[in-house]
């Protein structure tokens, strides 16, 4: 049986002249040997040397096949200027979209060059989603919700599209609260050749009333927008048409706090004018299922680090797709079938810096003088007038990076020191450095970033094109990521050098392939905000291959990028966080730790030597880092009750759960009215989804109700905080500080909280307060109170349990 595979290829020439042309032939031998016989056949302009662009097969499924000329016709057919003989000017992505369509009769749609397929995972997480979808489908008064519990990079758009193809829905709406992901949500429903026949609708693009009804389409719009008031309180004019629509499935994108609940202000604060804000913060309700003004058949939220939807289980486990990075890199490392899908995936390090008392001492403070970095980086003054208030120690953080004059600033440097520990000192991290993101604390610190890097004594970072990218003039949304491109863009990004500095735009949701170092420069708190944003380097960069045997193969060029921090502590604490809460079961997160920072190495330098951390240094920064009156904070928490209106019509559905809250000391004092509380919630909501503005009699009424849940809140927490005195009522540690109260010491906490252990067994039954947090602050005091008597040379726990607050676990997975 012959061996001959016809197949349409195309190369060019490595010469100016020959930009943007391409000669197309025919040929049923390998690529390889046909090449050869075109030298030295002569294009338009002589004889350099080739390089193939395309190979695809000209063989179509029924058997038949097509040669060159089917395709040189079609090409000047579709306005593609031929340049004599074989040669035209076209592009590699359109070639190969042309070849397609008379090969699969795929449409021909010339910004159609993606194709793709689904991962493993991705196929996995669409059959689950699917599967429960479908299990509610007639279930009447029943909208059934799934979350995406994905790291950056897992595809989130793309298999949402091919969940809605699935599903055969046709009308799908994408709320989001940062714009700026517009852009990956319209390039893949218009460059794949999966979703030729659907149409996209936004802001800044096709409207509705313009769409072709017979087809399928995404209508992609802020939550701001969509869900904001009119100046009357009612639904915007123009985008009413989006409320008579009853959509096949809401998909909530970047849904990181579990519940949009205060604007999600941490995310996109830094992107919004002052008045807009405001603005919004009066209109703007918190995300509430049962409540929204629009109709639908399903819920999809998707989101990286969606803690707070896991913690205050909002989403129950056969609700959840969890995918993160520890399983993406575990993908990577096991597979053995063909090529590997997640190859171009870059590994992660991350690199933490103690800095030395002769930078950071004008920013200590606290117990342990933590360094401040939104202290240290403060500026003042407007643009090109912006400076530093510590100008000095800045330019000495920036002589620090670059590895020079470290005598001078680390007092007792020990000797063989090597510069290579500083990200713009080692020669194996420079060349992988070519564009960083700086995060900063505000738009007046970027712009003093700017100033001073641009000043003549820093003529290092004189090659780099240092692009502000915050503030009003940066824009919001897909225009804020434009001009970044355009600037690193010129003429390409394999040639140039360039620093990108925000203090919040382009954290979330964006793509910006040339990133692989991101340098965290500012305080959070928030593990959200920051994965979030250092996940922004671990974007996949390829471009083709110059294989002239397989020219469709791709060529990584990223194949690592790092994470620069100089608040060790912090890093350590968040990366701790971050794993606990990933794990549904906290009895598997020194485990989650130990897979994380095996695919994520954690570097410090201490300030003689940069040592790879284990899961014991992780821990030991991350729970005993701090002062034991800090992790007894963990107990005033808010987020340990709840006090929604559901866990509250629970409550008075219980008269005996009711009546002990009201035993809680202090509770009849304030005797908040519980029904008065649900009702006006709920008399709020309704008005608003009418598109009417509330009387000024409902909106005090809010205001009281307001008022009296957080007195109920704050009554509950007060419980809370008498609950670790517990802890030191015996010397078994291996029992859960549940048990302690109601079997060992049920006299004392009845005389501590006026409750009796039946009573407090039965609002903890009710979700009243939040068992897993409360696990996690045990935990945190607990290891605290080891790790400082190890030092005493005592250790009371050996080989035995840690109890929890209502369960125990080994203490050699702890």
């Amino acid at each position: 049986m012959s061996e001959k595979k016809p197949k349409i290829y195309g190369y060019t020439e490595l010469i100016p002249q020959y930009e943007g042309l391409i000669k197309v032939g025919y040929t049923t031998r390998s690529v390889k040997e046909r090449m050869k016989e075109h030298f030295p056949t002569p294009g338009p302009y002589g004889k350099p040397k080739s390089k193939v662009l395309v190979v695809e097969s000209s063989m179509r499924e029924d058997g038949s096949s097509f040669d060159d000329h089917v395709v040189h016709h079609l090409l000047e057919e579709r306005g593609m200027e031929r340049l004599g003989g074989e040669w035209f000017r076209v592009s590699k992505e359109d070639l190969r979209t042309i070849i397609r369509h008379l090969r699969d009769n795929a449409p021909l749609d010339l910004s159609r060059n993606k194709n793709f397929n689904l991962r493993p995972e991705q196929e996995e997480a669409i059959q689950k989603t699917s599967q429960h979808f479908n299990r509610y489908k007639d279930v009447k008064g029943k909208v059934p919700h799934f979350l995406w519990n994905c790291k950056m990079r897992f595809g989130k758009t793309f298999t949402a599209y091919k969940l809605a193809q699935h599903m055969n829905w046709d009308r799908v709406l994408v709320l989001t609260f940062k714009p700026a992901v517009v852009d990956s949500w319209k390039s893949d429903l218009h460059n794949h050749v999966d979703f030729a026949n659907w149409e996209f609708v936004s802001k800044n693009g096709k409207k509705y009333e313009d769409v072709d009804r017979t087809k399928p389409f995404v209508c992609f719009a802020s939550f701001q927008d969509f869900l904001g008031k009119n100046q009357a309180g009612g639904i915007k004019l123009k985008n009413k048409w989006a409320h008579s629509i009853n959509w096949d499935c809401i998909i909530l994108d970047e849904y990181h706090f579990g519940a949009w609940r205060d604007t999600a202000k941490e995310l996109y604060d830094s992107e919004i004018p002052g008045e807009r804000k405001a603005s919004m913060a009066r209109d703007i309700e918190f995300w509430d299922e049962e409540h929204i003004p629009l109709k639908t058949n399903s819920f999809l939220y998707l989101s990286g680090t969606p803690f707070r939807a896991i913690s205050s289980g909002e989403f129950l486990e056969d609700e959840i797709f969890n995918w993160t990075y520890t399983d993406e890199q575990k993908a990577k490392e096991n597979w053995n079938t063909g090529k590997n899908p997640y190859e171009s995936l870059p590994k992660m390090t991350m690199m933490t810096y103690q800095l030395p008392k002769s930078i950071i001492k004008i920013t200590e403070k606290g117990e342990f003088d933590e360094f401040d970095l939104n202290l240290f980086f403060s500026a003042d003054g407007e643009g090109d007038n912006a400076e530093f208030i510590h100008k000095d120690r800045v330019q000495k953080w920036l002589k620090l990076i670059q590895g020079t004059d470290l005598n001078s600033i680390y007092d007792n440097l020990k000797l063989g020191v090597r510069e290579t520990y500083f990200p713009f000192s080692d020669t194996n991290l420079l060349s992988k450095l070519n564009h960083t993101f700086w995060f900063l604390p505000n738009v007046a610190s970027c712009y003093a970033m700017r100033n001073l890097l641009s000043e003549r004594h820093n003529s290092f970072f004189g090659e780099y094109k240092i692009i502000v990218c915050a503030g009003d003039k940066a824009g919001i949304g897909e225009d804020a990521i434009k001009p970044v491109r355009k600037a690193m863009g010129n003429p390409d990004p394999l040639q140039t050098k360039s620093i990108t500095l925000s203090c919040g735009k382009l954290t979330t949701g964006v793509t910006v392939k040339p990133w692989s170092g991101v340098f965290f420069l500012r305080n959070t708190s928030s593990p959200e905000t920051y994965f979030q944003t250092v996940f922004r380097v671990q974007s996949p960069w390829t471009i083709s291959s110059d294989n002239p045997n397989n020219p469709n193969e791709e060529e990584i060029i990223k194949d690592e990028c790092f994470v620069f921090d100089f608040a060790p502590n912090r890093t350590l604490r968040l990366i701790s966080e971050y794993c606990f809460r990933l794990s549904n079961n906290h009895k598997h997160s020194e485990d989650n730790i130990r897979e994380f920072i095996n695919f994520l190495p954690v570097l410090c330098f201490d300030g003689s030597t940069m040592k790879k951390l284990n899961t014991d240094d992780v821990l030991d920064y991350g729970l005993v880092g701090t002062s034991g009156s800090l992790l007894a904070k963990k107990f005033e928490s808010a987020r340990l009750v709840n006090v929604d209106n559901q866990t509250l019509k629970r409550l008075l559905q219980n008269e005996k759960a009711y009546t002990a809250v009201m035993n809680i000391e202090g509770f009849r004092r304030i005797n908040p009215d519980i029904k008065m509380i649900i009702n006006t919630t709920e008399r709020i909501k309704n008005t608003r989804k009418e598109g009417r503005k509330p009387s000024q009699k409902l909106s005090d009424e809010e205001k009281i109700a307001r008022k009296n849940r957080k007195l109920l809140q704050q009554k509950l927490q007060k419980l809370l905080t008498r609950l670790p005195v517990f802890m030191y009522l015996t010397d078994f540690r291996e029992i859960a500080l549940k048990d302690v109260i109601t079997k060992l010491e049920p006299k004392l906490f009845k005389k501590a909280t006026g409750l009796t252990v039946l009573d407090f067994d039965t609002l903890v039954g009710m979700e009243l307060f939040n068992s897993q947090l409360l696990n996690e602050a045990v935990l945190s005091f607990k290891r605290y109170e080891d790790s400082s008597l190890v030092y005493t040379g005592i250790m009371k726990q050996k080989k035995s349990d840690i109890g929890l607050f209502d369960k125990a676990i080994s203490s050699e997975i702890s």
